[in-house]
């Protein structure tokens, strides 16, 4: 059974940190490239980073870089993908969602849901003032 898992999500002031998790299981996913993806309300889902599939490449939307870091652990049956999340804007609140392609290319094409093919359910993130 394939599952995508999130965690870490929950209420932060701005400036604050949060770190995501997203335990993968149920696939190789460790020769999948990983995604976090978010939507807040009224909006349509948003790439936030991607990481390819061994770690060595990472790429991130322009609004989150220097802030979000995107990292994965394949060393064990069930891949883990963490977001390390800094300095957080209100903008940031969102629903967070884990994704996983088996799609090849550079990773900097991966920042479409289309390329996707596997969802967690999503964990909420609120940043308050």
């Amino acid at each position: 059974q394939v599952q995508l898992v999130e965690s870490g999500g929950g209420l932060v002031q701005a400036g604050g940190s949060l770190r995501l998790s997203c335990a993968a299981s149920g696939r190789t996913f460790r020769n999948y490239a990983m995604g976090w993806f978010r939507q807040a309300p009224g909006k349509e889902r948003a790439f936030v980073a991607a990481i390819s599939w061994s770690g060595d490449s990472t790429y991130y939307t322009d609004s989150v870089k220097g802030r979000f870091t995107i990292s994965r652990d394949n060393a064990k049956n069930t891949v883990t993908v963490y977001l390390q999340m800094n300095s957080l804007k209100l903008e940031d609140t969102a629903v967070y969602y884990c994704a996983a392609t088996a799609a090849r290319g550079t990773i900097a094409t991966m920042n479409t849901p289309q390329k996707y093919t596997d969802w967690g359910q999503g964990t909420q993130v609120t940043v308050s003032s």
